[in-house]
């Protein structure tokens, strides 16, 4: 299928397409004028692409990943044995990032709540 097919099967903007292409995410055929052509493969790998995205994943980390695993149903189960190791250090990662934006959020709340004192001007 061509790349506006492939945007209409995913919900995916071609220039998502073509970063994901970058990124070594996906690898469509090309035809002789250069077109890209991708496979009914691809559908899915996108979707699995997105599915990771949004578990805060990086893109250099999903090329990893996307080889290591298969879907059982709606999981992706993983099927190289370090592909847990380093999917536990991302956890962690992302676990800390968390508790970074709970913290800025405890000090911007502190700031909201507090109480307002005079200020020259009026403000």
């Amino acid at each position: 299928m061509r790349i506006g097919e492939m945007v209409r099967r995913t919900g995916v903007s071609e220039r998502l397409l073509r970063y994901y292409e970058e990124q070594g995410l996906l690898t469509p055929d090309r035809l002789p004028s250069g077109y890209r052509v991708y496979a009914e493969r691809d559908v899915e790998t996108v979707r699995r692409v997105r599915t990771l995205l949004n578990a805060g994943l990086t893109t250099a980390t999903i090329a990893r990943v996307l080889p290591c695993v298969r879907e059982e149903g709606e999981r992706l189960v993983p099927v190289c044995s370090a592909l847990v190791a380093e999917l536990r250090r991302e956890r962690e990662r992302i676990t800390r990032a968390i508790d970074d934006l709970l913290s800025s959020r405890t000090l911007l709340d502190g700031v909201i709540e507090a109480p307002r004192t005079a200020r020259p001007g009026g403000g």
